[in-house]
Order: structure tokens, then C-alpha cells, then sequence
């Protein structure tokens, strides 16, 4: 029986996997191990690994790592305690595979001690490019690290071709989350509304904002620009989602939680939504704002528009609904305002998304069944064609 450890240190990220999980969870030939990290074991993240317990999964370890600070060097000193812990879990887990998904700190943290426990790594979504994050690079960090690459886009897959790693190893599966749309049963309105304690309706907003972490201190800026040009568009509500434990994350917190204190009549704030939660109020809403993946990968599933803000995403393939737009109160007000317009809801309607491919979760489980995975890797050139 091949032990598949699943590792995951964030609210989004576990939404993503969930599914995929259960499936894992019903293979016989699989035994399915999880390790929970970082922002799942953090009250002030809202202590999210009970939502996986509630979900019926068995937690094997738990490895705390998130120093009580969001500083550059507190970032640096929780992935060498990520490093410890997990090289305490491998040595007692013993996976014959580990599967991650995404770009996160704690993620380079559990595939650095993989790779000198010798464990093949499976990875979830190599080949994309997020210019604005140091995720960017720990992403294509982790790709070279990693045995076997699921990529959400053709283009994406040549990229990770592309970086070296043998095409047999790369599959295109599209994107988890745009699988879920298709195969959770989604709250009615009723229900969503009763649960958040809110009205939903196409005046309604969902905004989250996390730090650009490759640029000094914009955090306080941009998230004040966003908040400055809500202020004035006073017909939208807004739920808010708290930004990931990366550096200067703080700072966006505290500006949001006074934002809503001071409109207590329109907006709400959320630790974490869960992800059956949040595919359920997008169904029901007028848009996304902020500078989240989710507003590119998943959101254009539900034919609704997309501000994305500032650099943090820059680079990914996006749909027609997401509309680009500079961390200035001037630009946030004037795609606020388009994105109200019928006539623009009318033109995305039919818009499609590049990152649905029905069958995801299915076909990575296809693939682990019958992947046979090579430890030592070749690295693949890519012979000139001139």
C-alpha cells in the first residue's frame, strides 16, 4: 500500500485539496497520511485545522512553525523550524510520496526536508508565474525539487517542461478548484445568507488583499488606496477575507478591521470561509476585488468580474473578466464602477476560463496510481530548433 502524506499550512489551500482528499481517502491501494502547518494551527487564522477534523480526516502530525510576527526575519526563522518539524514527521511517518500544492513558505520548508529524506514529491501547480511574490520563486524552487508536476494550464506545463523536468513527469490536469465548482454541492442563498449573516446580491463584494511581498512596504499603501476607494462607492457591501500569514500581513489586518468597524452597516470580516463557504457566496455576488489567485484561477468559473489589483499576480493567464488595474483610489473607483455596469456583466457571461478541465481530481489520482516515479532526475533539454 503506497503511503501518500498530504501536506497543507493554509485555509485556501486545503479548500483546493479537500476533495482530491476524500478521493484519496476511498482508494484501497492508497493510505492517505496528512501533516497540518503554519496558519491551520494559528488562532489568529482563525485555528483552521479543526475545519479538517470536522471534515472527517485524521490528523497525523502537527507541526507548528508561524512565529507571533510577520517580519521578514520571523518569515525566515518559522521555514527553519518548518525544516525541523518536518523532518521529525518524515522520520516517523515514513510517506513513499508526499503531494503539496502551491508556493508558500512552509511548502519550501516540507519539500527541503523531502529531499534529504530522499521522499518523491508530487506537486500541484508548478509553471505559473506570480511576479509581485517571493512565491514566484519558491514555486520554481519547489518544481525543481519535485518528481512528479500537475500544472493547471497547457502553457504552464511547457513551462515546467521547459525549467527542465522530463515531459513524462508533467501533466496538464487543470485546476482543483474550478473541479470543485463542478462537484460540491453549493449552498442555496438562503442558506449562505443565514450562515455569513449577510445580504448576497450583485451589489455585493468579496474582497481579499494580501502583501506584495516583493515590493518594501506597500503593504500599509495599497491596502489603504483599496480601502479609501471603497469609502467612496458606498452602494457596494463587502466581505472581507483576512490576507495569509506573509510578511507585513499585519498591517492589511488591522487596516481592514477598522474599516469595518467604521462600516459595520456594509461590511463583515472573516478569518476564513471555508471552502464549500466561499464557492457558495461567489455564486451569489457581484465581483472580487483584491490581488487573491483565487480571483483568476476560480472566480471566472462563476461568470463574475475581477479587479486585480497591483502586481502580487502579475503574470498569470487570466480571463476576460479580470480586469487588471494599478493600487491607486482613482483607477480602484473608475473598475468599480464598470464592474457595477450591467452591460459589462453582460459581456462576461459567456466568458471562459482558461483553468477549467472537468475531471481534475480524478485524473491525479489516475496518474498516482500508475506514475511509476524515478528518484534520480535527468534534466530534459530542449534541442534548438534553428
Amino acid at each position: 500500500m503506497k503511503k501518500i502524506c498530504i501536506i497543507t499550512g493554509s485555509r485556501a489551500e486545503y479548500g483546493l485539496m479537500s476533495r482530491l482528499m476524500k478521493l484519496i481517502q476511498l482508494e484501497k491501494e492508497f493510505q492517505m497520511q496528512i501533516i497540518v502547518t503554519n496558519m491551520h494551527l494559528s488562532p489568529e487564522f482563525g485555528l483552521t485545522y479543526k475545519e479538517i477534523e470536522n471534515d472527517g480526516f485524521i490528523i497525523d502530525k502537527k507541526i507548528e512553525m508561524l512565529l507571533s510576527s510577520d517580519t521578514a526575519n520571523a518569515t525566515v526563522k518559522s521555514v527553519g523550524l518548518g525544516i525541523i518539524g518536518f523532518a521529525d514527521a518524515y522520520e516517523d511517518l515514513k510517506p513513499d510520496i508526499i503531494l503539496v500544492l502551491g508556493d508558500r513558505y512552509e511548502i519550501l520548508a516540507a519539500v527541503s526536508a523531502a529531499l534529504l529524506y530522499k521522499i518523491p514529491v508530487a506537486h500541484l501547480y508548478g509553471g505559473e508565474i506570480t511576479e509581485g511574490a517571493y512565491d514566484n520563486s519558491i514555486r520554481h524552487a519547489i518544481t525543481k525539487m519535485a518528481h512528479l508536476h500537475f500544472t493547471s494550464t497547457e502553457e504552464y506545463k511547457n513551462r515546467v517542461i521547459q525549467m527542465g523536468e522530463q515531459p513524462s513527469t508533467v501533466y496538464n490536469v487543470g485546476a482543483l478548484g474550478c473541479d470543485n465548482i463542478l462537484k460540491v454541492l453549493l449552498l442555496s442563498k438562503k442558506e449562505i445568507e443565514q450562515s455569513l449573516n449577510f445580504k448576497l446580491d450583485e451589489k455585493t463584494l468579496l474582497v481579499t488583499f494580501h502583501p506584495v511581498t516583493m515590493e518594501n512596504n506597500s503593504a500599509e499603501i495599497q491596502i489603504q488606496e483599496l480601502l479609501f476607494a471603497l469609502d467612496e462607492v458606498k452602494k457596494v457591501r463587502i466581505i472581507f477575507t483576512m490576507p495569509n500569514s506573509d510578511t507585513n500581513g499585519r498591517i492589511i489586518t488591522k487596516k481592514i478591521r477598522d474599516f469595518v468597524e467604521r462600516n459595520s452597516d456594509r461590511s463583515i470580516l472573516f478569518s476564513s470561509l471555508g471552502m464549500k463557504r466561499y464557492l457558495s457566496t461567489l455564486k451569489y455576488i457581484g465581483g472580487v476585488v483584491g490581488n487573491s489567485s483565487s480571483g483568476i484561477i476560480e472566480v471566472p468559473s462563476f461568470h463574475i468580474p475581477t479587479i486585480n489589483i497591483g502586481d502580487r499576480q502579475k503574470g498569470r493567464i487570466a480571463a476576460k473578466s479580470v480586469l487588471n488595474c494599478p493600487p491607486e483610489k482613482r483607477e480602484i473607483i473608475n473598475k468599480l464602477h464598470l464592474i457595477l455596469e450591467p452591460k459589462f456583466k453582460k459581456q462576461i457571461k459567456q466568458v471562459d476560463n482558461p483553468y477549467d478541465k472537468p475531471g481534475t481530481a480524478e485524473e491525479i489520482i489516475r496518474i498516482l496510481k500508475q506514475q511509476k516515479i524515478q528518484l534520480i532526475k535527468e534534466f530534459y533539454n530542449i534541442k534548438d530548433k534553428t
